[in-house]
């Protein structure tokens, strides 16, 4: 039987068991609480990193696509000021081009045998036995002083009688450009001939001609601007 000295040290020893084993446990769980809040912290860490590097990504892609778009924007605004600088200079160029035209119809002996030509090329292009022909009225006299050859030259080249050509003396074309009327009508010579019903019309005016040409060469004309512009 046990005294009441060894039930006391019994219950010391099983009390300091106790104790030994909850201190324990408490060690146990609070590591084990340090440690899932270690993870948890680490994780929200990552988290919070992936957050902050996607965010910065987004960021980083919108301002390249800004960029871009400023770029582009840039771009095509610098490709309208050459397009527009090479409009602006082909259509100086078709001006000046023009003036010159002027000094043709100076000279009447050039004028006169450049009447005589654009006549009988638009006669062989109507193929018409009567013809009315429209020419300035400061040129009436120089056309009809080539008349008769411009007829007898077709009826040569194309096998066939001269034709019947009747000047127009109500209908006048333009006059030759001036300061004083720029933005009117106007035409810087030649003739426009028509067939007597007015269904086929050849104008061969050297305003038209130079339109034509110009036309043809303008591929021509952009391609040696933008080479000078790239020089």
């Amino acid at each position: 039987m046990m005294n009441d000295g060894d039930v006391a040290r019994q219950l010391k020893q099983m009390t300091d068991f106790i104790r030994q084993e909850a201190v324990e446990k408490a060690a146990e769980i609070e590591a084990a609480a340090a440690e899932e809040f270690q993870i948890e912290k680490l994780q929200l860490v990552e988290a919070e990193k992936k957050r902050i590097r996607l965010e910065f990504e987004r960021n980083e892609k919108q301002g390249d696509i800004k960029k871009k778009i400023e770029y582009s924007k840039q771009l095509n605004a610098s490709r309208l000021e050459v397009l527009q600088a090479q409009d602006d200079l082909a259509m100086s160029m078709l001006e000046a081009a023009g003036k010159e035209l002027l000094y043709i119809t100076r000279d009447h002996h050039v004028y006169k045998n450049l009447l005589r030509i654009f006549i009988v090329q638009s006669l062989l292009r109507l193929k018409e036995p009567a013809v009315i022909l429209r020419c300035r009225k400061e040129d009436r006299e120089l056309v009809e002083s080539v008349l008769e050859s411009a007829k007898n030259e077709y009826a040569d080249k194309a096998n066939v009688y001269p034709p019947e050509i009747v000047v127009d003396r109500n209908v006048y074309l333009p006059p030759a450009p001036s300061h004083y009327e720029a933005h009117g009508p106007s035409c810087s010579g030649g003739v426009v001939l028509a067939s007597r019903d007015g269904k086929i019309v050849c104008e061969n005016t050297l305003d038209a001609r130079l339109e034509v040409v110009f036309r043809k060469k303008l591929p021509e004309i952009r391609r040696s601007l933008l080479g000078q512009v790239a020089a």
